[in-house]
């Protein structure tokens, strides 16, 4: 998801506006918690990283399209103890609330209709998808948070800059919890028997 940080530091009167103008709250001196984070009036989709506040840009067709291809392939073999959704707030720490553009969660976290958020431990796979202005947070910032956090399974999905479609790079939490261990690289189909049996025809992306 692509963003604008808006950094947490004391003092700083120049960096916390709204859409409209008007200043934001001055940050704590340590920084945003979860409990800030969901008490403000934010823009949707705004994520909090290390204590700061992100931003989204305008997203763009391929980001769109993509996330619309997995959900759907998705959802057409996930089990019924497993649910598919996109763009839910995720709380990795009390000052890490990142929202992955695509999550598969438990059914029996997945609550009523006015939940707004999930637990990390309720998170089976987490998917980001690469923005231009989010490349280092999706491939380096978030997957070390998220395996930290104990999420088993990660996909990266990139655009293949030859082809424009789109390339989804899966992963396992390695043992010791820090970061991810590759799994696979899928370019045509994505197929793949964990966290369930998934296969996804990623040449679909030419009809959407």
């Amino acid at each position: 998801m692509g963003g604008i940080t808006m950094t947490a530091k004391a003092g700083d009167h120049t960096q916390h506006r709204q859409p409209d103008g008007s200043a934001w709250p001055m940050p704590p001196q340590d920084g945003y918690t979860v409990d800030d984070y969901f008490a403000l009036d934010l823009p949707p989709h705004t994520e909090m990283i290390d204590g700061s506040l992100v931003f989204v840009s305008p997203q763009r067709k391929f980001h769109s399209l993509v996330m619309f291809l997995l959900e759907l392939g998705l959802r057409q073999t996930i089990p019924e103890h497993l649910r598919v959704r996109r763009e839910m707030a995720v709380i990795l720490t009390h000052k890490t609330v990142p929202e992955p553009d695509l999550v598969v969660v438990t059914a029996e976290s997945d609550g009523e209709d006015e939940l707004t958020r999930y637990q990390a431990s309720d998170v089976v796979l987490a998917i980001e998808v690469v923005s231009p202005d989010s490349e280092s947070r999706d491939r380096d910032t978030k997957p070390l948070k998220y395996a930290a956090a104990g999420i088993p399974h990660f996909w990266l999905v990139e655009m293949d800059p030859r082809t424009k479609r789109p390339v989804v790079h899966t992963h396992i939490r390695s043992a010791t919890g820090h970061g991810y261990e590759p799994t696979g690289v899928h370019r045509d189909r994505l197929k793949v028997d964990a966290p369930f049996t998934i296969d996804i025809d990623l040449g679909e992306y030419d009809r959407l």
